[in-house]
């Protein structure tokens, strides 16, 4: 097997209303790719509007330790007050790390 490499793995889980604007905002800030699948739950705040109409999504990209702190540095300017959203970022181990900017 070829060597493993430390990337970063952004998470981010946000109503699905923000699925179109947070691609748009990932793309412009360097991610080449990323996984949007269905989320649900409850949090500190407990159901939200976006539970009712359609629910939350999960977005998760790999990215350098650079471009992670970037993404999470822009969600906390732009949607952490606002919206109902949460994100963290893991350590993540893959081949190829040349892939993911």
């Amino acid at each position: 097997m070829s060597e493993l490499n430390t990337v970063s793995l952004v998470t981010i889980v946000a109503e699905i209303a923000l699925k179109a604007r947070l691609a748009k905002d990932l793309k412009q800030l360097g991610v080449s790719g990323y996984t949007v699948t269905a989320a649900n739950g409850e949090g500190p705040r407990n159901r939200r509007a976006g539970d009712v109409d359609g629910g939350n999504i999960m977005i998760q990209c790999l990215v350098s330790r650079e471009l992670s702190v970037s993404i999470m540095n822009h969600l906390e300017a732009e949607y952490f007050e606002n919206y109902a959203i949460v994100a963290w970022v893991s350590a993540a181990e893959v081949i190829r790390k040349e892939r993911y900017s």
